[in-house]
């Protein structure tokens, strides 16, 4: 377990290096959107987090979300939570009652399912293989201005940007043509949200236009 008193360090430390990149590249620090990724960590690490002001969430697998997010709720904390990794079909149903945004959609068929099974409108993320990873989803870039005008007419989905995962590289500046191609995407496709960037390279992706980042490690400290 990470202190607590060190998680709200490390997002001190993140939001300023935030900061510092959103204004290297003119922006508006407020225009990027914090999401810590708290797979692997218990309620308690979610917690403190929130008490140092942290409240945009993500995690990656149904499971243990229907686990961590009662019992963040019986904490006092209402975060706003994000699904980031894939999620199966089968999950679609407790996925649509625990999380507030599905940042990886990646599939039609996902899609559909999702449109069936929800009441109101749920927002969601397109998530594209930018980096061309056989062993990632995802659409395709040359694929994905078809699938996102098919999804528009699927009533129960509101689609707000695009999602993608960077290969995982040394060098941060090495995913930077994988950025700035979804940033590109995202501008033709009139999308205005854009998740890209992790610990790694956040600062990177906040140069080419991420207006979320999903940072965990630096908050959190190493995977279990």
């Amino acid at each position: 377990m990470v202190a607590t008193d060190v998680i709200a360090a490390n997002l001190e430390t993140v939001r300023g290096r935030i900061a510092r990149a959103a204004a290297r590249a003119g922006r508006d620090p407020a225009s990027v959107r914090l999401v810590a990724i708290s797979k692997t960590y218990g309620p308690e690490a979610v917690l403190a987090a929130w008490n140092a002001g942290q409240r945009d969430f993500g995690e990656n697998r149904v499971q243990e979300a229907e686990e961590k997010i009662p019992a963040v709720a019986a904490g006092g904390a209402r975060p706003v939570w994000h699904l980031v990794g894939h999620l199966q079909t089968n999950k679609v149903r407790p996925a649509l009652q625990l999380f507030d945004i599905l940042q990886s959609v990646d599939s039609l068929h996902l899609a559909e399912a999702l449109q069936r099974r929800s009441v109101d409108p749920v927002p969601v993320l397109i998530e594209v293989n930018a980096g061309g990873e056989a062993s990632k989803g995802g659409f395709a870039p040359e694929e994905t201005a078809d699938a996102i005008a098919a999804l528009r007419s699927l009533t129960h989905l509101r689609v707000q940007g695009l999602m993608t995962v960077a290969p995982p590289v040394s060098d941060p500046e090495a995913v930077r043509p994988v950025f700035r191609e979804l940033a590109s995407l995202a501008r033709r496709l009139e999308l205005p949200e854009l998740s890209m960037g992790m610990s790694g390279d956040f600062e990177v992706a906040i140069a080419e236009g991420a207006t979320l980042v999903r940072i965990g490690t630096a908050i959190f400290g190493p995977r279990h």
